[in-house]
């Protein structure tokens, strides 16, 4: 009579902070056990070459300094600055993926105005605009296509936080959903809350040159939180893909991901009824995390500044901060799309693109005054 044994894997030990010392430990018993010599996955490039490609050390301070007063692209045209600005969104498609616009003067302004200015300046970068959120009242779809990046941990909703962009924490490398990310900057901390930068084909080529068998997992299946769904407890696909050069199409590696959906934060945790990460994984999400650190580029992120990132090849994050009456750290966010400049969008992320990008019209859209939580990141 034979016996079968069932082996239950486990979550690894891995938590939204990345620890170095976990990272060192395991991937030296990773190694020791024998890590897989398959080589980089078929079709997969040993390296990423153009202005994709950079590290934080190369570059200074760059500024377009240009006053803006405006509007909108459709309303309210701008002769002088339009060109400038579609240069830059080209910038952002095929050239180093971001660029900071200084001269907005937040305090001349309320709120509605600096948004009305900010989205109207955001139209020459990206004219469709992507929802963030979706709700229906009195029968009526609402979407909303700003978010606010705010310490929301001292107030009537602290409870019901599942993502550190409402909180003071530090939030670790990662990427957003969409085309593009937008952040317009309000107001300050008192001290912390530096902006960073890094390019994600800088890292691929350092896995790729060091551990191929981590672009591998990376290309690999990952099981993402459905968060108590329970038509889709859960979802299945890849965090790096490949897109082969095509026409006048240059090859191109996109990498897609967001730590906390792996590891859960603080009232999100990762839920338990679904199918753990493995070691591997683990290994995985610390190296993004951990090279990206090592190649990084700090903004000098200033109150008026307006950062425009490529988020296909860039990821970015936050050191955490202390606030202060008169001097709370306020960001507003836009997702974009440029129709004319956008990359192709990899099959298994369109439906995720579609929620964001499809059919939004101009009657259903809402842009929020007040900060609050955007579902997915907070408990239900």
């Amino acid at each position: 009579m034979s016996t079968i044994t069932l082996v239950q894997h486990q979550q690894p030990d891995i938590s939204y902070h990345p620890d170095p010392e976990k990272y060192k430990l395991r991937t030296e018993r990773r190694k020791a056990e024998g890590l897989p010599n398959s080589g980089l996955p078929a079709g997969f490039p040993a390296q990423l070459t153009g202005p994709l490609v950079w590290e934080g050390k190369s570059f200074k301070d760059e500024r377009l300094n240009k006053p803006i007063g405006h509007v909108n692209q459709e309303a309210f045209p701008l002769p002088t600055l339009s060109p400038v600005l579609r240069e830059h969104a080209r910038i952002l498609q095929s050239g180093r993926g971001f660029f900071v616009l200084r001269g907005l003067t937040v305090d001349r302004y309320t709120i509605l105005e600096n948004t009305i200015i900010y989205t109207g300046v955001s139209s020459y970068i990206g004219s469709i605009r992507g929802r963030q959120d979706t709700k229906i009242t009195n029968g009526q779809t609402q979407s909303s296509m700003l978010n606010h990046i705010k310490d929301l941990s001292h107030t009537a909703v602290a409870g019901k936080i599942g993502a550190p962009a409402y909180t003071t924490d530090k939030q670790v490398f990662h990427t957003d959903a969409g085309d593009i990310v937008s952040l317009f900057c309000l107001g300050t901390a008192k001290e912390g809350g530096a902006s960073k930068l890094a390019s994600s084909w800088k890292v691929y080529n350092e896995l790729a040159r060091t551990r191929p068998d981590l672009i591998g997992t990376l290309a690999g299946d990952w099981v993402f939180d459905g968060y108590g769904n329970p038509d889709k407890p859960y979802s299945v696909r890849p965090l790096l893909y490949h897109t082969p050069s095509k026409g006048d199409t240059p090859e191109r590696v996109i990498i897609q991901y967001a730590r906390r959906g792996f590891t859960g934060f603080l009232n999100l945790p990762r839920s338990k009824d679904i199918p753990p990460i493995t070691e591997a994984q683990a290994e995985a999400l610390d190296a993004l995390h951990f090279l990206a650190e090592k190649f990084s580029l700090t903004l000098d992120f200033q109150k008026g500044d307006v950062q425009y990132v490529n988020n296909l090849s860039i990821f970015h994050a936050r050191d955490g901060f202390v606030d202060a009456p008169g001097r709370e750290r306020h960001l507003i966010r836009l997702w974009l799309r440029d129709p004319e400049l956008a990359w192709e969008t990899p099959e298994p992320l369109r439906p995720r693109w579609d929620e964001l990008y499809k059919d939004v019209t101009e009657d259903e859209q809402v842009f929020p005054l007040e900060p609050r939580i955007r579902g997915g990141a907070g408990k239900a």
